[in-house]
């Protein structure tokens, strides 16, 4: 599985808080070790931007 440019490419939100929500989650599945991660030949950051282009994991951005 390759990063889905077409689904960046087509996102209409702020490209860089996605990109730190797909970086911090593939450092969560990283360090619990997903089985996920197998199944993807090891492309963790592809995977959890997948996850997040299909809602699959939601983020949010906190204001201090």
């Amino acid at each position: 599985m390759i990063f889905p440019l077409e689904q960046l490419v087509k996102f209409t939100g702020n490209v860089y808080e996605v990109s730190v929500a797909a970086s911090r989650r593939a450092y969560q599945m990283s360090m619990i070790k997903d089985p996920s991660i197998e199944q993807n030949d090891g492309k963790v950051v592809s995977l959890a931007a997948r996850q997040l282009f299909n809602n699959q994991v939601q983020y949010r951005i906190e204001q201090k």
